[in-house]
């Protein structure tokens, strides 16, 4: 089938291309390449043929690390210390890859934590492979107080011997570190491989020594990802190959090899310059509001912290490359460390009490909402800890009071429907989709803000919600949100696993940097707000729609997937695409992807709409755009401006 062309940046060598096996499994069309040609940075050309996986020991069964004076984190937290031999280190890491490689709907987390220091060399390389809900985290106050000389991969998973995808490796994450490129052979070497997808974030990382890739080039193909996700990350050369769509933010880069169809950059020295769509770059010299996820620091003293990165305004670049990151450490002895076990009453009478809240690795189940009340609470989740509702319980709640963060958390739907599975701020009405009667307790200064926090209804189990997040408060921070109504896993089906709006926003001067929402049955987003602004905006369609019938509402075929009110006077975005692959009825049309109200202060930049192999997508934004449909599968259909 056709498919997205590569484009390299102006002078970059051309890639040798591999025409693109069938792809089995969530078919997404997006390019796929072998790029040779962009990986010379001293590791040599990699093959096409090079395939060999590293030599390493054998698994062995997840086994704890050495004593230490950690709190009890739990089980599923490994802290190692760089005194620890790099064969016992390497062991367990192999080991809980083992475990997590193709656990994709699993009920494991884990979380693994380096002390400051050095861990593996040039004669000895530590090599950690990330699989499905797992952390990797340094504990220093710096991304350069912990180094791993080796690599922190991600591979694709074949899925067959000709089907080898990163288009399902979700759910990871990697931060607070240094790699330094060594170790591995062939075209393993050649890069440290991040090839993963939605809600996998990087944060804080330093590459040295070699590229940074987002796609594995070492396998059979198709090769596809669809991603993704950096922040406050320094590196040399990145290779962007088939990623379809990536979103950077205040960072440095080296260099970036290509666009597919929707690369976005805000505040990154060594950006591409804007050029959107041809290559299909929006790079916006400064993000307009952001902070950096808090996370776990080990200070000298041997105590443990969350460090809380300070709010910043039209910012640029890393926090920590010209000093230390601004912002305050909270003692952890002022959280209260939870355990998949604990009760929420439990835990909203340690919240009452003016604690924070850390979630250890593994799943809650959530009977009533755990009540975030207090100003600048903070809930920081450790290797994926997830969320499930219960009995329809709205799991996670935020009172309208400002510096609230809630970051690294996954919510999930359970079998009897939610009204929303997060609210931000209270609503005139219970359920979802209120219009927001805020007390406006905001503070533009310090804003209520979510960082990595993923939704997802079925796919684990079979999960019903009507409303994925709301958000009533004004002055919130929304930085990387990934809101998923499952297309494949366990209990998913039109009439199963029901998802009628993914995201409702409610509130004024809301910022979203990084917005991935897809599959939703009705609009995925709905934005009621004034003066809200989107700096990436990824969306799929619902796949699933039985026949026109059951999707179309007030003689519109489909839903969009953003929809800014008729009644909303300002409102501007910046990269945004949505996809449509209507395979269980291709005769199937959406009208637009995108419908907004024409006035002079809703502006929209870098819009497109993909056709993925099914349906059609008859406009990108109102009644502008061409239709993208089967006679183009994969090729864009572009809006440089609207508005």
């Amino acid at each position: 089938m056709p498919l997205a062309p590569f484009r390299l940046r102006p002078g970059a060598p051309q890639p040798r291309l591999r025409r693109p096996l069938r792809l089995h499994s969530r078919l997404f069309a997006g390019s796929v390449a072998v790029l040779l040609g962009v990986l010379a940075t001293g590791a040599g050309a990699a093959s096409a043929a090079d395939t060999t996986a590293p030599a390493k020991p054998a698994p062995a069964q997840p086994q704890p690390a050495k004593a230490n004076t950690a709190p009890d984190f739990g089980p599923n937290v490994r802290i190692f210390d760089p005194s620890m031999p790099v064969a016992e280190i390497q062991a367990t890491v192999d080991a809980i890859h083992a475990e997590q490689v193709d656990d994709e709907m699993g009920s494991k987390r884990y979380s693994l934590l380096f002390k400051p220091g050095t861990y593996g060399s040039a004669e000895e390389p530590l090599i950690v492979q990330v699989g499905y809900s797992t952390e990797v985290a340094g504990l220093g106050a710096s991304p350069t107080d912990v180094t791993i000389n080796g690599h922190v991969d991600v591979y694709n998973r074949c899925l067959t011997a000709d089907n080898c995808i990163a288009l399902n490796n979700f759910w990871r994450s990697l931060s607070n570190l240094t790699i330094n490129v060594t170790g591995l052979d062939g075209c393993r070497g050649t890069a440290n491989f991040w090839a993963a997808s939605q809600a996998s974030p990087m944060r804080r990382v330093n590459i040295t020594g070699g590229n940074l890739s987002l796609m594995d080039y070492c396998t059979a193909g198709p090769q596809y990802a669809s991603g993704g996700f950096i922040s406050d990350s320094k590196t040399g050369n990145v290779i962007n190959g088939s990623q379809q769509q990536y979103f950077v933010r205040d960072s440095s880069i080296g260099d970036w090899s290509n666009g597919v169809w929707n690369q976005v950059f805000s505040g990154v020295d060594g950006a591409p310059a804007q050029s959107f769509p041809n290559p299909p770059y929006t790079n916006l010299a400064s993000t307009p509001v952001s902070r950096e996820k808090p996370y776990l620091t080990l200070d000298a003293a041997g105590q443990y912290n969350v460090f809380v990165p300070a709010v910043r305004k039209d910012s640029a670049g890393t926090t920590w490359e010209n000093g230390p990151t601004a912002g305050r450490s909270i003692p952890l002895s002022d959280f209260f460390v939870a355990r998949p076990g604990d009760s929420v009453k439990t835990i909203n009478s340690q919240l009452a009490r003016g604690k924070n809240l850390l979630l250890t690795p593994g799943v809650y189940d959530i009977d009533q909402s755990i009540e975030v009340k207090r100003a600048n609470t903070v809930v920081l989740g450790l290797g994926m800890a997830t969320l499930t509702a219960v009995n329809g319980a709205v799991p996670l709640t935020v009172a309208d009071v400002p510096g609230v963060d809630i970051a690294a958390v996954t919510v999930d739907a359970g079998e009897v429907n939610s009204p929303v599975l997060m609210r931000i701020g209270k609503a005139t009405k219970p359920g979802a989709g209120g219009v927001s009667n805020s007390l406006k307790h905001s503070d533009p200064a310090n804003p209520t803000t979510l960082h990595d926090v993923f939704f997802r209804i079925g796919g684990p189990h079979v999960g019903k919600a009507s409303l994925s997040l709301e958000v009533n408060s004004d002055n919130v921070l929304l930085d990387h949100i990934w809101a998923w109504r499952a297309d494949h896993g366990n209990g998913v089906g039109w009439t199963t696993n029901t998802g009628k709006n993914g995201v409702i926003i409610n509130g004024d001067h809301v910022t979203a940097t990084g917005l991935f929402v897809e599959h939703y049955q009705e609009y995925n987003v709905i934005w009621n707000g004034e003066h809200g602004k989107t700096v990436f905006f990824q969306n799929e369609l619902p796949y699933d729609a039985p026949n026109q019938a059951a999707w179309q509402h007030d003689g519109v075929l489909g839903w969009a997937g953003y929809k800014i009110a008729d009644s909303v006077k300002t409102h501007e975005l910046w990269g945004g695409g949505s996809y449509v692959y209507n395979n269980v009825d291709p005769t199937i049309h959406a009208t637009r992807g995108f419908e907004v109200p024409v006035t002079p202060g809703v502006k929209l930049h870098g819009l497109l709409t993909v056709n993925l192999g099914a349906g059609t997508l008859d406009h990108v934004v109102n009644d502008t755009g061409a239709p993208v449909s089967t006679d183009a599968v994969g090729v864009p259909s572009y809006v440089a401006d609207f508005g």
